[in-house]
């Protein structure tokens, strides 16, 4: 657990913070060690880990969708349970802990909501979410979610393609990246009066990225709307990359020509590339990438690891997006 001072011109950033409930679970699991308890401690942490799942309270408004062809969209993994992927969330607009935002979510209004797309556009629109809704036929699509800290999820996201969108906006040729903006309202997100990232959040493709049919706009997961941890009421997902590319709540795009400058760039651009690729072969500078718990699996923190698959296991899919391209270099 990092622990620093408020010294003058020391900023603490928000990937320094140990979660909560990471560092009391430690606690509790020495507490028991030096006991001479080691059965009941792994009992404990494993109890500890059940009773931090949000309860589902009651379904939400479903949202009908068929399964998608999009080569690649349906991974062959076994869904994480959906208590588990509603209950883990980093979403800092409401907490830096983990467990946090499924608790503090409620405060978010998701009705009603616009999304302002513009930039190097020909046709800049400020639609609202029934007419996003409407768009295009809602997809079902099983992907792999890597988060940079070494866990990962599998779920049953819903959308479409989010060159569905692009095409109705019909992009400049002077366009080369599309930035995304999510809310940022201290009235219903508790966790931006604290600091922190330099709100609003905002995340980066590159176009031809955002055109990928792998890239997802997406409205819903295990045939529900998204609950307000997980995004609501509209989120990117881009299952190639670390799951802090999915931009959340979203109020903006943006076309531009320049790459745009975004949120955990601006706040440790050693740690947090531009392309945030998932790559087993590039280290995170504290901490290694080469594999990964999932999210759910029995034993927690001592689950067993899993390889990390480069570009998430969606390699065949998009690696000739960076053909030639540094992957080290460029992380």
């Amino acid at each position: 657990m990092l622990i620093r001072t408020h010294e003058a011109g020391i900023q603490v950033q928000p990937s320094e913070i140990t979660p909560r409930s990471a560092y009391e679970g430690r606690r509790d699991w020495l507490r028991l060690m030096a006991a001479g308890a080691a059965g009941a401690a792994l009992s404990s942490w494993a109890s500890r880990d059940a009773l931090a799942q949000a309860a589902r309270a009651g379904k939400l408004t479903a949202l009908p969708s068929t399964r998608s062809s999009v080569s690649g969209a349906l991974a062959m993994d076994k869904p994480t349970e959906y208590e588990h992927a509603s209950s883990y969330n980093n979403f800092y607009e409401f907490s830096t802990d983990k467990a946090e935002p499924a608790h503090l979510a409620h405060t978010l209004k998701t009705r009603p909501w616009s999304l302002q797309v513009d930039g190097l556009v020909k046709k800049p629109t400020v639609f609202q979410i029934e007419d996003l809704l409407k768009l295009s036929a809602q997809e079902e699509r099983l992907y792999r979610l890597r988060c940079v800290e070494g866990w990962s999820m599998v779920i049953p996201w819903i959308g479409y393609s989010l060159s569905e969108l692009i095409k109705k906006v019909e992009p400049l040729g002077s366009a080369k990246f599309v930035e995304f903006t999510s809310l940022a309202d201290p009235k219903q997100m508790p966790g931006l009066r604290y600091g922190g990232l330099d709100w609003p959040y905002t995340e980066g493709l590159r176009l031809d990225e955002a055109m990928h049919p792998l890239a997802l706009l997406t409205f819903g997961m295990y045939g529900e709307i998204l609950p307000n941890q997980n995004g609501a009421p509209l989120r990117l997902v881009v299952p190639w990359k670390y799951g802090f590319k999915s931009a959340k709540s979203l109020v903006r795009i943006r076309f531009t020509d320049k790459q745009p400058n975004t949120a955990w760039g601006r706040a440790a651009p050693s740690e947090y590339g531009f392309y945030s690729n998932v790559n087993p072969n590039v280290d995170h500078p504290r901490w290694s990438q080469a594999s990964e718990r999932r999210i759910g699996d029995e034993g927690g923190l001592f689950a067993r690891k899993r390889k990390t698959l480069l570009f998430n296991g969606y390699e065949a899919q998009v690696g000739q997006l960076y053909a030639g391209l540094d992957l080290k270099k460029n992380y």
